[in-house]
C-alpha cells in the first residue's frame, strides 16, 4: 500500500486515480503523518458478472427440465395455472 500526503495527492491526483483504477492500488492518505483516508479500488459485486448470470440461467434451465420430468403429461401448465386460480 502506498502513503502520500494531501498535498502530494492534490498534484497528482489524475496519476493516483488512474493508479486506484487500473493497477488496483489502495493509496493510504495522510495529513501531518497521520492518515485521514484510504482510496481504494470498487470492485463489481460478483453477481452481477457474465459468469453469474450465466449461472442463474444454466439453474433455471436444470429446474425446468427436473420439474419438465415429473410433470404429468395430460396436464398444460396453463391448465395447471388456471386451476390454482380458481382456488383463490
Amino acid at each position: 500500500m502506498k502513503t502520500l500526503d494531501v498535498g502530494e495527492l492534490i498534484e497528482h491526483i489524475d496519476e493516483v486515480l488512474r493508479m486506484v483504477e487500473k493497477e488496483g492500488e489502495t493509496i493510504e492518505i495522510t495529513n501531518h503523518g497521520e492518515v485521514i483516508a484510504h482510496l481504494v479500488p470498487v470492485r463489481m459485486p460478483e453477481s452481477t458478472t457474465e459468469s453469474a448470470k450465466r449461472d442463474v440461467w444454466t439453474d433455471l434451465d436444470r429446474l425446468a427440465a427436473e420439474i419438465g420430468d415429473h410433470w404429468p403429461a395430460d396436464i398444460s401448465a396453463v391448465d395447471a395455472v388456471r386451476d390454482v386460480r380458481r382456488d383463490l
